[in-house]
């Protein structure tokens, strides 16, 4: 069968300009314009004042399954990244039991196979003493070796010896979680001892601060350099941290870096009125922090845009604060976030697609994804630019039925998510009679 997506306008590859384009099978099979002859053989949706994108690829979320379903699963946590125009995603090892062997990593994607709506790959986790077996995983077929360089959820804190043997034997993308675990806990212990469990939230990012974020960054990066390791830091969050990194297209660059829609979007100052709900780790900052990331985006410091999608259930995040888990639900409205930041003027919308879908491709050699390209997967998203939409319980379609966004009205709004040519959702209905697919690498 045929769809062809009529008269859009197209943001691709720093571009913006009016076209259709044609869908067969699984494919893109070609971008038309006005002078061309439209085929009269296919489905037409009109997208006449719609938005259309490549598919957003995540590289980092917690969909916490298997082990921790009660908070999310793959099934819904996909469905809600479907919903928000993210048709693939790169999920991370720290669930239960942690994904550490080549046995637990399969397991989850013959599950994702079965359950997942939008196309899918896993890290394999690194510890302190399973060095032999993440050599086994295949960098074709694989998005990444995870390493936590700072505890979060989970005991996965890899360090000394075996962290530099990491970085020197490591076969692939080293993706990395970089908090001093010694300054945080020298923290804690102070602000425990001053506050007890009643410690207000506001004092996060002083526990969790941008001197233990440096510090580890600055680790990470010293041996990266040390052994040509091909280094990839999540969720950067400080100013400081950006001294460490250089400008250029990400696929030139043997040290990329990442940063969250939260630490865009929020600052230290929303801590009085959101709560727990934006507590992450590492932790939003100041107003400062986030202009300086904002800048590097632009700049091509920072590479790409992702979520660190963390669900935990209501009452886990009503907690006092060192009872009070750190993440939050984000895959749904991540592209609306950024979406919202070009009607503000923060950034174009050229800059949203290359920072959230073709820098993804480019960083990971995701084959066939991230572009609007002849012979790539069709993985499409048509939005409206004008069609205001307020966040509430009843729109969320996370497992843990929150979202930090609660009461916000976003501009944008995503109508149509096609993946690998399947409408897979459409203003609000999934048709779930497709399953999305394996990430594959050019590695």
């Amino acid at each position: 069968m045929k769809t062809l997506i009529y008269n859009a306008t197209i943001i691709n590859e720093n571009q913006k300009t009016r076209g259709s384009v044609l869908i067969e099978n699984e494919q893109i099979v070609d971008i038309l314009t006005d002078n061309d002859v439209l085929p009269n053989d296919a489905h037409v949706i009109d997208a006449t004042d719609l938005l259309l994108l490549p598919g957003v690829i995540d590289d980092q979320v917690h969909f916490r399954d298997p082990g921790l379903t009660h908070k999310a699963d793959i099934y819904t946590e996909a469905r809600a990244a479907v919903a928000g125009g993210v048709t693939s995603y790169m999920e991370m090892p720290n669930t239960i039991p942690q994904t550490t062997t080549i046995e637990l990593l399969e397991e989850k994607f013959t599950k994702a196979g079965e359950k997942s709506l939008a196309n899918f790959s896993f890290y394999i986790g690194a510890t302190n003493d399973n060095i032999n077996e993440v050599l086994k995983a295949d960098p074709k077929n694989v998005c990444g070796i995870k390493c936590f360089m700072g505890s979060s959820t989970g005991n996965m804190l890899v360090e000394g010896k075996p962290l530099e043997e990491l970085f020197e034997k490591a076969h692939m993308l080293v993706a990395t979680h970089c908090e001093e675990e010694s300054i945080i806990k020298e923290n804690s212990e102070k602000y425990l001892a001053r506050y007890g469990e009643d410690l207000p939230i506001k004092y996060h990012p002083e526990i969790r601060s941008a001197e233990a974020c440096y510090i580890s960054s600055s680790k990470a990066v010293q041996l990266a350099k040390k052994y040509s390791t091909r280094l990839h830091i999540l969720h950067l969050s400080t100013a400081r941290e950006m001294a460490l990194f250089e400008k250029g297209a990400p696929d030139k660059k043997n040290i990329t870096a990442e940063v969250c829609v939260h630490h865009l979007w929020f600052d230290d100052r929303d801590y009085e009125k959101t709560g727990a709900k934006i507590k992450w780790n590492p932790a939003v900052k100041t107003a400062e922090d986030k202009e300086a990331l904002r800048d590097a985006l632009k700049s091509d410091i920072l590479d790409v845009v992702a979520t660190d999608h963390a669900p935990h259930t209501i009452e886990e995040k009503e907690n006092t604060y060192f009872k009070c888990p750190s993440g939050g639900p984000l895959v749904q409205h991540s592209l609306s976030v950024m979406l919202e930041m070009v009607s503000q003027g923060i950034f174009t919308y050229e800059q949203a697609v290359n920072k959230m879908c073709h820098a993804p491709a480019k960083l990971f050699g995701v084959k066939e994804r991230g572009y609007i390209r002849k012979g790539y997967k069709a993985d499409l998203v048509l939005v409206s630019p004008r069609n205001a939409w307020k966040v509430n319980h009843d729109n969320i379609e996370y497992k843990c039925k929150w979202s930090p966004f609660e009461g916000t009205t976003f501009n944008h709004k995503v109508e149509y998510t096609f993946v690998n040519g399947h409408l897979a959702y459409r203003k609000g209905i999934f048709d779930e009679s497709k399953k999305g697919q394996r990430l594959t690498f050019s590695r």
